[in-house]
């Protein structure tokens, strides 16, 4: 994990205009992450980036404490108003340099501060991506924060846990690929996805 700081607003900017494009006709929509729906997909951003900004504030409780598999996320009628809120404060949260030191701890899982961020960094990359083709958008990460995702994504990808872990399996992508292609093969999903697959 990376003991640099990064500022996490130009990808939390990013997911925020990507999920003011999704139509309410989108919200029961297939997305490439396995049961989940475009609104169980928002309801997971939210989520995490309410977990994410008090990780990095070192507020540690119920929404630090909490596994992202407790419960199917989901939205309810303010998500439009709320979602760019918690991504503008988790980005907030992670400018402060002492957020990226000391412990702390997210999904339940205690973490260095990098690690963290580094976690919520990766968060914010792939699921933007799932959210851009479930709902046929045009997706350009930040790229200091896709660098960052590839970098923890390469290094988890030979951890023989990983199959019933936060990743699936490898899916393979040639080397030549695009960054961001082989990030998402990294996190075990399939590049070429569509909804129609």
């Amino acid at each position: 994990m990376t003991e640099e700081t990064l500022d996490l607003g130009p990808q939390a900017r990013i997911v925020a205009r990507l999920a003011d494009g999704v139509t309410d006709d989108q919200l029961a929509a297939p997305t490439p992450c396995p049961d989940m729906a475009v609104r169980n997909l928002l309801g997971h951003l939210l989520g995490l980036s309410v977990a994410f900004r008090d990780a990095g504030r070192k507020d540690l409780g119920p929404t630090t404490d909490t596994s992202p598999e407790a419960v199917v996320p989901d939205i309810g009628p303010g998500w439009r108003e709320e979602l760019p809120k918690v991504l503008d404060e988790m980005a907030q949260a992670w400018r402060d340099p002492a957020a990226w030191t000391g412990d702390t701890r997210a999904g339940g899982v205690p973490l260095t501060g990098a690690e963290a961020g580094t976690v919520a960094t990766d968060e914010l990359v792939i699921h933007a991506w799932d959210l851009a083709r479930a709902t046929g958008q045009e997706y350009e990460p930040d790229p200091s924060a896709l660098q960052l995702s590839y970098g923890m994504l390469l290094a988890a990808a030979d951890d023989p846990t990983r199959g019933g872990g936060i990743f699936g399996p490898v899916v393979p992508v040639p080397q030549d690929a695009p960054l961001l292609d082989r990030a998402v093969g990294l996190s075990g999903r399939n590049p070429g996805w569509t909804p129609g697959t």
